[in-house]
C-alpha cells in the first residue's frame, strides 16, 4: 500500500536514451505502477522509438534555449525523477545540474561497468560523476562483507554487438529526414547526422571482412608466443575518454602509451593496440599508430588489432593499459596488471597501479584479488543489472529488476553502504562486551 501512495506522486520525466525500444518499454512498466510518465524528445528518432500516444514533448528549440524550456516544464509539471542514458551529453549536464539544486532524483543508465553482461543504473551521476568515485576500498569491503552471499555467475550473453550497431543505425536514418518539427536539433557529437548514418552504415557491411581480419592478426599474435601489453582503446568521441581524462583525442593518448613504453619496456617486449568494438573508421587510427610508433623508433614492437573479442588477448597478456574503459574490469577479474591514465570507478589504489607508466612497462604490478572480489561483489549487488539493451531477451532481464529499483526511494549505493557500516558498528560492539 505504501508503494502505491508513493508512485502515484512521482512523476518521471524520460530525456535521451540508448538507441532502441528500451526506454519506451522501461516508461511503460512505471507508468503501470501508477506513476506519471513523460518524454521530451529532441530528434525524430526520439519519437519513434518511443511510440506512445501521450506524455511526449517535442523540444524544437535552439540548444541555448534548453535550460529555460527545462526549468519551466520541470515546475509545470511537478516532475519529481529524470531518467537518462549517457550523463556527459550537454542537455544531460544541464538537467542533471538543474535536478540536483531542485533535489529532483537522477536514474542514469550507461553501458555496463561489467559488459558485456550487465548493464549500469545509477542516481546523480555515472562514470567520473558517480558516487563509486569518492568510495574507498575500506567502505567497499564493508558495504560487501555485510551480505556473506557468492557472486552471481556470469550470465547467458544478451545478443552480440551487431545489435547495437543496428538501432544506431536505425537511430540515426530516422534523423536523417528533414523535419521541421526538430529543426533545430544538434547532435552532442561533432559530426553531422548524414555522417553518423555513414559510419553506422560502413559498420555494418564490413563486419564479416573485418571479422576475418582481426582473427587472422590475433592468431598470429597468439601463436607468435611474444610478451605483450595489451593498451585498450577507446572511440574517439567517448565522453570517458573527453570527460574524465586530459586526452583530447584517442591519438594524445597513442603517443603517450607509446612513448612510456619505449622508454621503460623491456627490448622483447610488444605493445599491442586493440581498437574498441564499435571502431568505425572515423579516425586512421592503423595509420597513426604506425606513424608514432615509428617516431619513437619502436615500429617493430608493435603492432594494431581492430576490435574483436578481448577475452583472448587478455588471456595471454603481460599487462593491460587504458584511458578509463571499463573493458579493463575483465583484466582485473583476470588478476592482470591495469595502468589507468584517465579518472575511472575503478581507479582505486588496490587496483591500478601507482608507478609512472615508464616503470610500469618495466615492472607491471598485479592488482589485490581480494580488494577486487570485494569490489566486483560490491557492484552487482549495486549498480550492475543482468541483461543489455539492444535484444528482447536483454532488455526483459533488465526490466525486471529496474522497476522496483527506481521506485525506491534509497539510493542502491546508500543503501548498501548503510548496511555494510551497520554491521560493523554491530560486530564492534559485540566485541566490546566480551
Amino acid at each position: 500500500m505504501e508503494t502505491a501512495v508513493l508512485t502515484t506522486h512521482r512523476k518521471f520525466l524520460f530525456l535521451q536514451g540508448p538507441h532502441g525500444p528500451f526506454f519506451r518499454q522501461l516508461g511503460a512498466k512505471i507508468a503501470a505502477t501508477g506513476a506519471s510518465v513523460s518524454r521530451i524528445g529532441f530528434n525524430r528518432g526520439d519519437a519513434v522509438f518511443w511510440m506512445r500516444n501521450s506524455g511526449f514533448k517535442p523540444f524544437d528549440r535552439t540548444p541555448e534555449e534548453w535550460p529555460a524550456f527545462l526549468e519551466h516544464y520541470l515546475t509545470c509539471e511537478g516532475i519529481t525523477d529524470i531518467v537518462l542514458y549517457g550523463d556527459s551529453r550537454p542537455i544531460h549536464k544541464t538537467a542533471r545540474a538543474i535536478a540536483k539544486a531542485r533535489g529532483i532524483t537522477v536514474h542514469c543508465f550507461e553501458e555496463g561497468y561489467l559488459r558485456p553482461y550487465w548493464a549500469t543504473y545509477e542516481r546523480g551521476g555515472t562514470n567520473g560523476h558517480s558516487a563509486l568515485m569518492d568510495l574507498s576500498m575500506d567502505d567497499i569491503r564493508l558495504a560487501a562483507e555485510a551480505r556473506p552471499d557468492t557472486m552471481p555467475e556470469v550470465p547467458v550473453k544478451w545478443g552480440s554487438s551487431w545489435h547495437h550497431v543496428y538501432y544506431g543505425a536505425l537511430y540515426h536514418l530516422f534523423l536523417s529526414f528533414p523535419t521541421r518539427r526538430f529543426r533545430n536539433y544538434r547532435p552532442h557529437r561533432q559530426v553531422t547526422v548524414a555522417q553518423e548514418l555513414g559510419y553506422y552504415l560502413r559498420k555494418l557491411v564490413g563486419m564479416p571482412l573485418h571479422g576475418l581480419q582481426r582473427r587472422i592478426r590475433t592468431r598470429r599474435l597468439l601463436r607468435s608466443g611474444a610478451i605483450y601489453h595489451l593498451v585498450l582503446l577507446q572511440l574517439s568521441h567517448d565522453a570517458s575518454l573527453r570527460s574524465h581524462s586530459n586526452f583530447n583525442s584517442v591519438e594524445e593518448f597513442i603517443e603517450e602509451v607509446v612513448a612510456e613504453f619505449a622508454i621503460g619496456a623491456p627490448s622483447h617486449h610488444k605493445l599491442v593496440f586493440k581498437a574498441h568494438p564499435f571502431e568505425d573508421g572515423r579516425e586512421p587510427l592503423p595509420n597513426i599508430v604506425r606513424n608514432v610508433a615509428a617516431k619513437a623508433g619502436v615500429s617493430a614492437r608493435v603492432s594494431y588489432i581492430p576490435g574483436g573479442k578481448l577475452g583472448p588477448l587478455l588471456d595471454s597478456a603481460n599487462s593491460t593499459v587504458t584511458v578509463n574503459s571499463t573493458a579493463a574490469q575483465q583484466a582485473l577479474w583476470r588478476n592482470l596488471p591495469v595502468y589507468a591514465l584517465g579518472r575511472s570507478v575503478f581507479s582505486k589504489p588496490e587496483l591500478v597501479s601507482g608507478k609512472t607508466l615508464a616503470q610500469f612497462f618495466a615492472e607491471p604490478d598485479a592488482p589485490d584479488a581480494e580488494s577486487y572480489n570485494y569490489y566486483r561483489k560490491f557492484l552487482l549487488e549495486t549498480s550492475q543489472i543482468g541483461g543489455g539493451y539492444y535484444t528482447q531477451r536483454g532488455r526483459a532481464e533488465l526490466l525486471r529488476r529496474l522497476v522496483d529499483l527506481m521506485l525506491s526511494k534509497d539510493d542502491p549505493y546508500l543503501t548498501k553502504l548503510e548496511l555494510g557500516q551497520s554491521n560493523s558498528a554491530s560486530l564492534t560492539l559485540v566485541s566490546g562486551t566480551t
